[in-house]
């Protein structure tokens, strides 16, 4: 999944110089990959099933290798975004078979467990990235595509053995026959936050690669794109940790105006220095944020707390390119800026949630507020549809 959600990035250098790929057409791919993710990742919500389905996995891996494959096939746009709005739906498809399965065989285990299989998104990160960063010495455009292709099809044989969840999860579970929790003002405010994330992060994921590339020498932009993956791999499993002496508001905000610092070094510094820091910063946080903000609202007991968050998150991913597009006409530092002013304030609302956060969520019994045990570890990482 790693592959096939983010591989766009590095390969769009390579479309704009020798495919004829406008800035505008390029966040129109990218819009249309982030459109269908979230169909994908509805569509886990809605039909439950299909988490526990062995052939959606098996038949979503061998589309998304597909849509990779058939990205040179043609220099249509339309065909492009076609393409990219498959690889959306299968690789959000794939992401909530992963999760469901992973959560649900690794219960019993340390929370930081499953924080290092997150981290297979990193590793497909830095493995699309590395081979870019190969192939554009003596490659075009076009065998770069293929190459991936390849790469994601040797990685979805790794996974066809998969075993998804098999027991549907209750649908009455303790936690929800308590009386509903006062939490209100605290997970709109997560709820900003997380939609700000979404639209902020986003516009760094797609255009990062390329916004470096024109400040610094073409090897740099592939290159830092491989440290997001490195930095991205133990991001989970380190985030989750820190969670046994910190709370997850103090280290949410923490994390959001590191990952803010990052996207707007390379637009304000430019160098490779820059670029190389930017690229380890974001790769550390962007996972780890969607962990912490996701334990957060499971934390809170809010009412269909992660699909709520996974939705925002997600229409945020739609907005961000929309929103910069106008900016691209003038290179990409401006697009980075905006984006990391809006990381910012997705920072602000977290702040919020430090004032009074309930470190037991306080449910009202008869009118009287009286605490719930929390029922899971302070890094236990929920059940979510996006993390991509």
């Amino acid at each position: 999944m790693g592959v096939g959600r983010f591989v766009y990035t590095p390969v769009l250098p390579l479309m704009h110089t020798q495919a004829g790929l406008s800035a505008g057409a390029g966040a129109n791919l990218a819009t249309a990959n982030y459109v269908g993710y979230l169909v994908g990742a509805l569509t886990g919500i809605v039909a439950p099933a299909l988490v526990r389905s062995p052939l959606v996995l098996r038949g979503s891996l061998v589309a998304l290798t597909a849509t990779l494959a058939f990205m040179p096939a043609t220099h249509s746009t339309a065909a492009w975004i076609v393409l990219r709005l498959a690889a959306g739906i299968a690789s959000a498809l794939i992401f909530v078979i992963a999760v469901s399965s992973l959560l649900s065989h690794l219960r019993e285990h340390p929370a930081h467990l499953p924080g290092w299989a997150f981290g297979g998104v990193g590793a497909g990160i830095a493995l699309s990235g590395l081979l870019v960063l190969v192939l554009r010495a003596f490659a075009d455009w076009r065998a770069a595509w293929w190459a991936l292709a390849a790469l994601c099809a040797v990685l979805a044989a790794g996974s066809w053995n998969l075993r998804p969840e098999q027991t549907p999860v209750p649908a009455a579970t303790m936690a929800e026959a308590r009386p509903r929790t006062r939490t209100h003002r605290w997970f709109s405010a997560l709820f900003v936050s997380y939609t700000l994330e979404g639209i902020g992060y986003i516009v760094a994921g797609t255009f990062l690669v390329a916004a470096i590339g024109q400040s610094s020498p073409g090897w740099a932009g592939s290159g830092a794109w491989v440290l997001v993956g490195l930095a991205a791999v133990p991001s989970s499993a380190l985030w989750a940790r820190l969670g046994h002496r910190w709370s997850r508001p103090d280290l949410l905000l923490a994390a959001l105006v590191i990952q803010a610092v990052g996207i707007a070094l390379p637009a304000l510094i430019g160098g490779v220095a820059a670029a190389l820091i930017s690229a380890v910063l974001f790769g550390v946080t962007f996972i780890g944020v969607s962990t912490l903000a996701l334990a957060a609202g499971a934390h809170l007991r809010f009412p269909r707390s992660v699909a709520l968050l996974t939705t925002g998150y997600s229409v945020g991913q739609i907005l961000g390119p929309l929103a910069v597009a106008p900016l691209l006409h003038h290179g990409y530092h401006q697009a980075l800026t905006l984006a990391a002013i809006v990381v910012l304030a997705a920072a602000v609302a977290a702040g919020v949630l430090r004032v009074g956060f309930p470190r037991h969520a306080a449910v009202v019994r008869d009118g009287v507020s009286a605490p719930v045990r929390r029922s899971a570890p302070a890094d236990a990482v929920p059940a979510s549809t996006d993390r991509g």
